[in-house]
């Protein structure tokens, strides 16, 4: 059975939180939510996250801030920019300060649910590829230096 992904939701409008979180739960998703920049970067060093749905405006600092601070914390992890302020600037600084999502206030559900799929795909592709990388270093290493696997 494939392990949920977690999902952390940072909007500082707590009717978005508990809808948003309701909508991934019911998808199969592990949701947890933050009201602010400050307490996501908390629950960013102390869980991991598959994904985040960050609000561009939060009351303690800008969502597209955001994005650097939890790069440092989760660098693989997935960053999806929503707002309820759109324009052609903030999408296109969202997108170079590390987001790979941006999607309009009020979210169409289907459009959020296959971007999320879309992401958590790539994402699970890329990490097969570098476990299949590091196998490969460690069975080449391990030829290297003498130690031939036994293969039963």
């Amino acid at each position: 059975m494939k392990r949920s992904a977690k999902i952390l939701i940072i909007d500082d409008d707590e009717s978005i939180r508990k809808v948003l979180a309701s909508i991934l739960q019911d998808k199969g998703y592990e949701a947890d939510t933050a009201k602010d920049g400050e307490e996501a970067i908390k629950k960013a060093k102390n869980n991991f996250y598959n994904l985040a749905l960050i609000d561009i405006r939060l009351p303690d600092m800008e969502g597209i801030e955001l994005l650097n601070k939890l790069k440092d914390s989760t660098p693989k992890m997935v960053k999806i920019i929503l707002t309820g302020y759109p324009s052609l600037d903030n999408a296109i600084d969202a997108v170079n300060r590390g987001a790979d999502g941006y999607l309009i206030k009020p979210v169409n559900v289907s459009v959020l649910n296959e971007k999320i799929e879309e992401h958590l795909k790539k994402q699970e592709e890329a990490m097969k590829y570098s476990e299949d990388k590091v196998a490969q270093f460690i069975e080449t290493r391990a030829r290297q230096i003498g130690h031939t696997p036994k293969v039963h």
